[in-house]
């Protein structure tokens, strides 16, 4: 396959959509693709990283493993979306997290020292690169401060009300359930638990991955309220409260 077959994919990047056609040829020139079969490993951490990569198709799992080993998952990177490209500014960067497909997956391996020297060459490319990056940070910014201050309730609640979208009340799980309580920061019992109190609360009713929204207004009450209440608590007393059997966020 020829590297100009990946110029159209490049595209579905949005850290590449604003390039010029020269520059999309250039990383195209340097750039390769992958695919991995389900629960294949991408990377590991502490690896030497020296690409970032683009998501064609499939999930692509970010996680750490504590000293114990049990494993947290930082993200799950979807189609479209990019990953490690940050790390091009460092000196000698290694991955900071393992990567994994959960399903199989495409992706577009991106030599990451040869973007930072095209970087070099455009004063407006590093802006807009910097626009970009400034946007997925305020995001990062806005997750650490739900899952700092929200209990495992109104994350539920919230996540249930994201993954559905406006308008629609019906979606399946995009992730298995023991992905979905790690990326939560909840135990998969203590979801398990979740999932029944909100089933009985009537507010959803959920039947295997399939998740349909029986009360948009009292769940869309219950992703917020939980929220001001904590912040309160929290300007009073000054540490972060936990529900029992929940990890800290």
């Amino acid at each position: 396959m020829s590297k100009h077959d990946i110029v159209p994919d490049l595209g579905k990047g949005m850290l590449f959509r604003r390039l010029s056609p020269e520059q999309l040829q250039r990383v195209a020139a340097h750039a390769t693709r992958v695919r991995l079969s389900e629960g294949e490993t991408l990377f590991e951490q502490q690896d030497s990283a020296d690409r970032f990569y683009l998501v064609l198709s499939g999930q692509i799992k970010l996680f750490r493993l504590s000293p114990d080993g049990d494993e947290k998952v930082i993200e799950v990177i979807t189609p479209g979306a990019t990953f490690a490209e940050a790390l091009m500014f460092l000196e000698k960067p290694t991955y900071p997290v393992s990567a994994q497909a959960l399903k199989a997956s495409e992706l577009i391996s991106v030599d990451a020292r040869d973007f930072v020297a095209m970087l070099r060459e455009s004063v407006d490319t590093c802006l807009l690169l910097a626009a970009d990056l400034s946007v997925r940070l305020h995001g990062l910014l806005r997750e650490i401060n739900d899952l700092s201050l929200n209990n495992g309730t109104c994350r539920v609640a919230a996540y249930f009300l994201q993954t559905a979208g406006q308008g629609a009340d019906a979606f399946d799980l995009p992730l298995p359930k023991q992905v979905l309580a790690s990326r939560l920061s909840i135990k998969p019992e203590t979801l398990s638990r979740i999932f029944r109190s909100l089933t009985n609360a009537g507010l959803v009713s959920i039947r295997g991955s399939h998740v349909a929204i029986l009360d948009r207004r009292n769940l869309e009450d219950l992703a917020h309220s939980c929220r001001s209440d904590e912040i309160s608590l929290l300007s009073t007393f000054h540490y972060p409260l936990r529900q029992s059997g929940e990890n800290p966020a």
